[in-house]
Protein backbone atom coordinates (compact mmCIF):
# COMPACT_ATOMS: atom_id res chain seq x y z
CA UNK A 1 0.00 0.00 0.00
CA UNK A 2 1.26 3.24 -0.88
CA UNK A 3 1.18 6.68 0.85
CA UNK A 4 -1.36 8.18 -1.24
CA UNK A 5 -4.08 5.41 -0.50
CA UNK A 6 -3.24 5.67 3.14
CA UNK A 7 -4.59 9.52 2.60
CA UNK A 8 -7.50 8.48 1.09
CA UNK A 9 -8.83 6.00 3.47
CA UNK A 10 -7.83 8.29 6.38
CA UNK A 11 -9.92 11.37 4.22
CA UNK A 12 -13.01 8.81 3.93
CA UNK A 13 -12.43 7.55 7.55
CA UNK A 14 -12.70 11.59 8.52
CA UNK A 15 -15.63 12.17 6.70
CA UNK A 16 -17.33 9.62 7.97
CA UNK A 17 -16.55 10.69 11.66
CA UNK A 18 -18.02 13.98 10.53
CA UNK A 19 -21.33 12.42 9.03
CA UNK A 20 -21.62 10.63 12.19
CA UNK A 21 -21.17 13.54 14.50
CA UNK A 22 -23.70 15.56 12.18
CA UNK A 23 -26.58 13.39 12.73
CA UNK A 24 -26.23 12.90 16.47
CA UNK A 25 -29.46 10.40 17.34
CA UNK A 26 -29.17 7.75 14.94
CA UNK A 27 -32.75 6.43 16.07
CA UNK A 28 -34.32 9.62 15.24
CA UNK A 29 -31.87 11.12 12.77
CA UNK A 30 -31.41 14.82 14.77
CA UNK A 31 -29.69 16.27 17.27
CA UNK A 32 -31.35 16.34 20.74
CA UNK A 33 -33.11 19.26 21.27
CA UNK A 34 -32.03 20.73 18.10
CA UNK A 35 -35.27 23.36 16.27
CA UNK A 36 -37.17 22.12 13.69
CA UNK A 37 -36.17 22.64 9.95
CA UNK A 38 -39.38 24.18 9.04
CA UNK A 39 -40.07 26.37 12.15
CA UNK A 40 -38.42 29.51 12.29
CA UNK A 41 -36.74 30.64 15.55
CA UNK A 42 -38.06 33.14 17.37
CA UNK A 43 -34.93 35.14 17.97
CA UNK A 44 -33.41 35.34 14.44
CA UNK A 45 -34.08 37.12 11.80
CA UNK A 46 -32.78 37.20 8.02
CA UNK A 47 -31.98 40.85 6.96
CA UNK A 48 -31.42 42.27 3.54
CA UNK A 49 -29.07 40.26 1.36
CA UNK A 50 -30.30 36.49 2.77
CA UNK A 51 -27.96 36.51 6.12
CA UNK A 52 -29.23 35.35 9.26
CA UNK A 53 -28.85 37.70 12.63
CA UNK A 54 -29.51 36.95 16.13
CA UNK A 55 -32.03 39.34 17.35
CA UNK A 56 -32.38 40.96 21.09
CA UNK A 57 -34.59 38.48 22.99
CA UNK A 58 -36.67 41.18 24.24
CA UNK A 59 -37.20 42.31 20.67
CA UNK A 60 -38.24 39.37 20.00
CA UNK A 61 -40.74 39.19 23.14
CA UNK A 62 -41.76 42.63 21.78
CA UNK A 63 -42.50 41.78 18.20
CA UNK A 64 -44.46 38.46 19.51
CA UNK A 65 -46.76 40.04 22.28
CA UNK A 66 -46.60 43.87 21.62
CA UNK A 67 -46.59 46.80 23.68
CA UNK A 68 -49.93 48.12 25.68
CA UNK A 69 -49.27 52.33 26.35
CA UNK A 70 -51.11 52.26 30.11
CA UNK A 71 -51.45 56.23 29.57
CA UNK A 72 -53.02 56.16 26.38
CA UNK A 73 -55.71 53.86 28.30
CA UNK A 74 -55.57 55.37 31.23
CA UNK A 75 -56.37 58.67 29.02
CA UNK A 76 -59.30 57.13 26.79
CA UNK A 77 -61.32 56.01 29.95
CA UNK A 78 -60.44 59.67 31.90
CA UNK A 79 -62.00 61.12 28.33
CA UNK A 80 -64.91 58.55 28.70
CA UNK A 81 -66.20 59.61 32.02
CA UNK A 82 -65.15 63.15 31.53
CA UNK A 83 -68.18 62.77 28.55
CA UNK A 84 -70.33 61.16 31.02
CA UNK A 85 -70.59 63.68 33.93
CA UNK A 86 -73.38 65.90 33.60
CA UNK A 87 -71.30 69.61 34.61
CA UNK A 88 -68.82 68.71 31.64
CA UNK A 89 -71.88 68.21 29.13
CA UNK A 90 -73.60 71.00 30.05
CA UNK A 91 -70.20 73.23 30.18
CA UNK A 92 -69.72 72.07 26.62
CA UNK A 93 -70.06 74.83 24.31
CA UNK A 94 -72.64 75.21 21.55
CA UNK A 95 -71.88 74.99 18.75
CA UNK A 96 -74.91 75.38 16.29
CA UNK A 97 -78.79 76.15 17.01
CA UNK A 98 -81.87 76.58 15.20
CA UNK A 99 -85.11 78.61 16.32
CA UNK A 100 -88.22 76.58 15.74
CA UNK A 101 -90.57 79.80 16.47
CA UNK A 102 -93.62 80.20 14.36
CA UNK A 103 -93.35 76.62 13.01
CA UNK A 104 -95.89 73.79 12.61
CA UNK A 105 -95.05 70.66 14.21
CA UNK A 106 -94.41 69.28 10.88
CA UNK A 107 -92.46 71.84 9.39
CA UNK A 108 -90.58 71.95 12.80
CA UNK A 109 -89.85 68.09 12.67
CA UNK A 110 -88.81 68.44 9.14
CA UNK A 111 -86.46 71.21 10.25
CA UNK A 112 -84.97 69.49 13.59
CA UNK A 113 -84.72 66.35 10.74
CA UNK A 114 -82.18 68.37 8.33
CA UNK A 115 -80.75 70.14 11.13
CA UNK A 116 -79.45 67.26 13.19
CA UNK A 117 -78.80 65.49 10.35
CA UNK A 118 -75.77 68.15 8.79
CA UNK A 119 -75.06 68.76 12.42
CA UNK A 120 -73.81 65.07 12.39
CA UNK A 121 -71.92 65.39 9.31
CA UNK A 122 -69.99 67.95 10.38
CA UNK A 123 -68.95 66.36 13.43
CA UNK A 124 -70.34 68.35 16.25
CA UNK A 125 -71.08 67.62 19.72
CA UNK A 126 -73.60 70.19 21.29
CA UNK A 127 -76.70 71.60 19.43
CA UNK A 128 -79.13 74.17 20.99
CA UNK A 129 -82.75 73.63 20.08
CA UNK A 130 -84.93 77.02 21.07
CA UNK A 131 -88.34 76.14 20.28
CA UNK A 132 -90.05 78.54 22.81
CA UNK A 133 -91.93 78.40 26.26
CA UNK A 134 -95.74 78.40 24.29
CA UNK A 135 -96.57 81.08 26.14
CA UNK A 136 -98.69 82.18 23.07
CA UNK A 137 -100.13 79.06 21.95
CA UNK A 138 -103.37 78.74 21.34
CA UNK A 139 -105.11 75.40 23.16
CA UNK A 140 -103.89 74.70 26.66
CA UNK A 141 -100.52 73.04 25.87
CA UNK A 142 -97.44 73.87 24.11
CA UNK A 143 -96.39 72.42 20.70
CA UNK A 144 -93.31 72.51 19.94
CA UNK A 145 -91.63 71.92 23.03
CA UNK A 146 -93.39 68.86 23.21
CA UNK A 147 -92.41 67.93 19.45
CA UNK A 148 -88.66 68.42 20.74
CA UNK A 149 -88.65 65.68 23.25
CA UNK A 150 -90.46 63.71 21.31
CA UNK A 151 -87.48 63.92 18.26
CA UNK A 152 -84.69 63.81 20.90
CA UNK A 153 -86.28 60.47 22.20
CA UNK A 154 -87.00 58.70 18.74
CA UNK A 155 -83.53 59.75 16.53
CA UNK A 156 -80.90 57.06 17.51
CA UNK A 157 -78.24 60.69 16.42
CA UNK A 158 -79.70 62.24 19.35
CA UNK A 159 -77.95 61.28 23.00
CA UNK A 160 -78.45 63.27 26.29
CA UNK A 161 -80.25 66.46 26.54
CA UNK A 162 -81.43 69.10 28.86
CA UNK A 163 -82.82 72.68 29.32
CA UNK A 164 -80.10 75.38 29.41
CA UNK A 165 -79.78 78.04 32.12
CA UNK A 166 -82.21 81.40 32.00
CA UNK A 167 -79.78 83.33 30.08
CA UNK A 168 -79.90 80.93 26.92
CA UNK A 169 -83.67 80.13 27.16
CA UNK A 170 -84.45 77.87 30.09
CA UNK A 171 -87.38 75.65 29.78
CA UNK A 172 -88.11 77.65 26.06
CA UNK A 173 -84.98 75.41 24.80
CA UNK A 174 -83.33 72.30 24.95
CA UNK A 175 -79.52 71.24 24.28
CA UNK A 176 -78.76 67.48 22.82
CA UNK A 177 -75.48 66.07 22.94
CA UNK A 178 -74.80 64.50 19.29
CA UNK A 179 -73.48 60.64 19.70
CA UNK A 180 -70.41 60.25 17.30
Amino acid sequence: MDFGTVLDEWDKMQKEAKRKARTGNPVSGKKANAPEKNKASSNRSEDENGFTKRIDPQEAWLRRYGVVDKDKIAAEEAERNRTRSQLYVKDLPIEARIDLHGLTREEARNRLTIFVGECAKRGLRKILIVHGKGIHTTGSDPVLGEEVRKFIEQDRRCGRSGHPDRRMGGSGATWVFLKN
